[in-house]
């Protein structure tokens, strides 16, 4: 796309009327059309029902022959597809576009948004991590995400588990946004599917990609990118060297946005990537203040605060039944170890996390220490053992973030 045509400094009119807005999805569902040529097609056509109209041409003269734009049967199931989820279209133009997204090089003609669009004319702050997120992780996503909450700013992430979830719960009462790598009415991962409802209903779940659409691995780059663009500021928390939250802050300091990192146990996979962050340069965050102050130097007054207090929710699993399977019992030795690091849990902490009752837990314990797989040190702490490394960080892996 050239400059002269950045819809950033020149976007083009929104639609006004139904046709006009088949007439948009037409021309950005058809073959071959990305964010640049539909841009560079409405400069220089004037509109999508013209660009539509020359599509064929442009597309014989770049050798394609047999060329047929997106038909319109398809453009409006998708629309009356959106209107069943009670999804709004937004246009880049119309007033409740996110104006944060015009300082991307490619912010999307079109978005689909479902829940309260007004959340996008308040300040954000992006919370992202690990997916495979230890207890302690979990812990500082939450209260970050609710004291900044309650500090005015609204918490956008990517609804993935580990610390988007935790960051997504902890603040549904003050204001969040989840960014979809699928369709705005294909909920990813499936386990999140009560919390999508719950956002649906207080926050909002925003996405540029066609209703309807499976998240694939090419999709979590792009959805990264509208991550941190909506945002002042990314915060990561536990995330690996190699990782898709590492994207999601290349994508924030390629667009001029503030990058923060939680730092972790040098010992700890999961924390390999927010602590090279750190010593790259990024600001070092203890909690809600140290962000607040990294970004006073960009706004000259901090938004208002929300009057509601919110509870800090306890985002665990279920309580297992009393009698376990062998199933069950790998499945809570896995859940003990993910939530463990090198860096000491108390005992007490780490059951109140899992939500089991302690006399289940604690035979595990004794039976993963046995196993030299956990240290139990004085003070009733718990950490990995050295010879026990966490689960391989997948957390933003391109399949998951």
């Amino acid at each position: 796309m050239s400059e002269g045509n950045h819809p950033s400094t020149h976007p083009p009119l929104p639609p006004t009327t139904e046709d006009d807005r088949v007439s948009w999805l037409r021309l950005l569902r058809s073959r071959r059309v990305g964010i640049s040529t539909f841009y560079r097609l409405m400069a220089e056509h004037g509109n999508a029902a013209a660009a539509l109209g020359a599509l064929p041409r442009v597309a014989r003269e770049a050798g394609m022959d047999d060329y047929t734009p997106c038909p319109e049967t398809v453009a409006v199931a998708e629309m009356r597809q959106a209107h069943k989820a009670r999804a709004r279209m937004i246009c880049i133009g119309d007033t409740g576009y996110p104006a944060q997204l015009l300082d991307l090089d490619d912010p999307p003609p079109i978005l689909w948004a479902q829940g309260d669009p007004s959340l996008l004319t308040r300040p954000m702050i992006a919370l992202v991590g690990a997916r495979n997120a230890s207890s302690l992780g979990g812990r500082m996503a939450r209260a970050l995400a609710a004291d900044l909450g309650k500090r005015g700013y609204v918490i956008v992430s990517g609804l993935a588990r580990g610390i988007d979830t935790a960051a997504h719960k902890a603040s549904l009462a003050t204001g969040t946004v989840a960014v979809m790598a699928g369709g705005v009415d294909v909920v990813y991962p499936s386990e999140n599917t009560a919390l999508a409802s719950e956002i649906d209903r207080s926050g909002l779940r925003l996405s540029e990609m066609p209703m309807g659409t499976v998240p694939q691995a090419r999709h979590f780059p792009r959805r990264n990118r509208l991550i941190s663009g909506l945002a002042k500021a990314v915060v990561l928390t536990e995330a690996a060297a190699k990782s898709g939250s590492l994207i999601t802050a290349k994508c924030a300091l390629d667009q001029g946005r503030e990058v923060l990192a939680v730092p972790g146990h040098p010992f700890d996979a999961r924390a390999a990537g927010c602590n090279m962050l750190i010593r790259d340069g990024a600001r070092l965050v203890r909690d809600a203040a140290d962000v607040v102050e990294a970004l006073s130097p960009l706004a000259a007054a901090a938004p208002e605060p929300q009057q509601a207090e919110m509870p800090l929710p306890a985002d665990i699993p279920p309580p297992p039944p009393e009698k376990r399977s062998l199933r069950d019992t790998a499945k809570l030795h896995r859940m003990i170890l993910d939530r463990l690091g090198p860096s000491p849990l108390a005992e007490d902490q780490l059951i109140r996390d899992l939500g089991a009752p302690a006399n289940t837990v604690a035979p595990v314990l004794v039976d993963l220490e046995l196993e030299g797989r956990i240290n139990r040190q004085s003070g009733g702490l718990l950490s990995l053992a050295a010879s026990t490394p966490a689960q391989p960080a997948q957390n933003s892996g391109s399949t998951a973030k």
